[in-house]
């Protein structure tokens, strides 16, 4: 059929010449953006997973960049504290210096105690002055929160991590089930007239005592307790007020660590026999460790420290040595601490809190030693009143507490800062591969369609002109 009304070759033509331009249109668009997906129509489904992906990454970016904050505000606080352990080796130098009165002057002691001084403000000072963007680190901001704590049960507290999370506290819950003990010898008899050869010890150290014919049971008391800081044992009657139920050696530490042993040598002129507690006959004896259970996880301590850490809360606590079966106490932790985001999602199972401590003078040490305040001039344990035994026990606990922050603080950063940002620098890799996948331009492919493109646009356009000019063939029957 020969019509001139309704060209329908041309138009078949001018829709395959159309699609061909819109297909060489997208082609150009792709080649030119390098995404294959420039717009929702593109690739609905497609554009969708895209953009869930691009979420993902930058919560994952945010989250690398979080993670390294974080280690370089662990890091500040970590060389500050190295600074504040220097110090103190310091200090304990000068202070075993100044216990050898046989060779120093009290001048040179004097001279000590400035040094001393010196170091402790300079602690106090790095405790207040270490900031970081405005932070401050080491003088308890960052430290936890208590209420409610039974200072008659609980002797020293450290919170080292605590996931308070949507609650406005944190309960915490210590029961009994045994306490603590020390090792514990008992000689169940009157002064006596023999002479005896003793060896006492300890987990800290023996001493030898030589007791003359007819000594008095007091005067063994008075020889052993003079040197219980070289022995680590303590004796007492086991009644004050009936003398003649006989003497108890008692180690001064507790747990399975400590123990006594008191031993007659073959010199002896008589035997000494000791029993335990439960009466039976032995020269050793060894304490217990400490077992509780804190919000219900059952801890076995060493001596009496109890020691948790769970992913809800990490502390360490001294407890009392009557602290056994049936025994509970109950705290809230309220605050505090520095909670670290580092996971992509805001939720508790992707932060991490830590606690920092203050290291103010005033804060190391322990109730039961004193604190390296009083260390200084003027305080109940300077040098130059003769207190060198104590002071150097106050610096031994003060060394220990600052190492422990350290090795606690350098664990963190190592453990749990880097192994995350390792991790989420691997996931964003793989998150960033699925996203190119989806959204991407393929080059290759997009070339080669941009040639077919080209070649269908010309074609098409060769054809439209075949197209209009067949209905002037109608022109050759008119003429006839």
């Amino acid at each position: 059929m020969t019509r001139i009304n309704t060209n329908v070759a041309a138009l078949s033509a001018q829709a395959n010449l159309n699609r061909a331009n819109q297909g060489m249109n997208t082609t150009l668009q792709r080649l030119s953006s390098g995404l294959r997906i420039n717009k929702g129509a593109d690739d609905p489904a497609g554009l969708i997973a895209s953009e869930t992906l691009r979420s993902e990454m930058a919560s994952i970016t945010s989250a690398i960049d979080n993670s390294q904050r974080a280690s370089n505000v662990i890091a500040t606080a970590e060389g500050a504290l190295s600074e504040v352990a220097a110090l103190l080796i310091t200090i304990k130098e000068l202070t075993v210096e100044a216990a050898n009165t046989g060779a120093i002057s009290q001048t040179e002691i004097e001279a000590n105690q400035l040094q001393v001084d010196s170091a402790i403000e300079s602690i106090s000072r790095i405790s207040n002055a270490t900031t970081f963007a405005g932070m401050h680190l080491l003088n308890g901001n960052m430290g936890y929160v208590t209420s409610g704590v039974d200072s008659t049960q609980i002797g020293s507290l450290d919170i080292y991590g605590a996931q308070i999370g949507d609650l406005s506290y944190l309960p915490v819950t210590i029961s009994g089930v045994l306490s603590a003990q020390r090792g514990i010898l008992e000689y169940a008899s009157a002064d006596t007239t023999s002479s005896v050869t003793l060896e006492i010890a300890s987990n800290r150290g023996v001493e030898v005592f030589n007791f003359v014919s007819g000594y008095k049971s007091s005067s063994m008391l008075d020889a052993i307790n003079a040197v219980t800081d070289a022995t680590g044992v303590i004796a007492e009657y086991i009644d004050p007020a009936n003398k003649i139920l006989g003497i108890q050696f008692k180690s001064v530490d507790y747990g399975t660590d400590a123990y006594v042993s008191v031993r007659a040598l073959p010199s002896s002129n008589q035997p000494f026999p000791v029993e335990d507690v439960d009466g039976n006959t032995t020269q050793r004896d060894v304490g217990r460790d400490i077992v509780a259970t804190v919000n219900g996880a059952v801890t076995t301590g060493k001596g009496r420290e109890i020691t948790l850490n769970t992913t809800s809360l990490d502390l360490n606590m001294t407890l009392d040595a009557s602290f056994g079966s049936g025994s509970s106490s109950t705290f809230d932790i309220t605050g505090g601490g520095a909670m670290f985001q580092l996971g992509p999602h805001i939720n508790s199972s992707e932060q991490t809190n830590i606690g920092i401590n203050s290291i103010a003078a005033s804060q190391l040490g322990r109730n039961d030693l004193g604190f390296l305040n009083e260390v200084s001039t003027g305080g109940a344990y300077s040098l130059v009143n003769g207190q060198t035994s104590s002071a150097a026990d106050i610096i031994e606990q003060a060394i220990s507490q600052i190492s422990i922050m350290r090795g606690r603080l350098g664990a963190f950063e190592k453990n749990t800062l880097q192994t995350n940002m390792n991790s989420l620098n691997i996931t964003l890799q793989n998150v960033t591969s699925s996203e190119s996948a989806i959204r991407d331009a393929d080059f290759a492919a997009e070339t080669a369609n941009m040639t077919r493109s080209q070649i269908l646009v010309n074609a098409g356009t060769s054809v439209l002109a075949i197209a209009n000019q067949t209905p002037q063939s109608v022109l050759s029957l008119l003429q006839a």
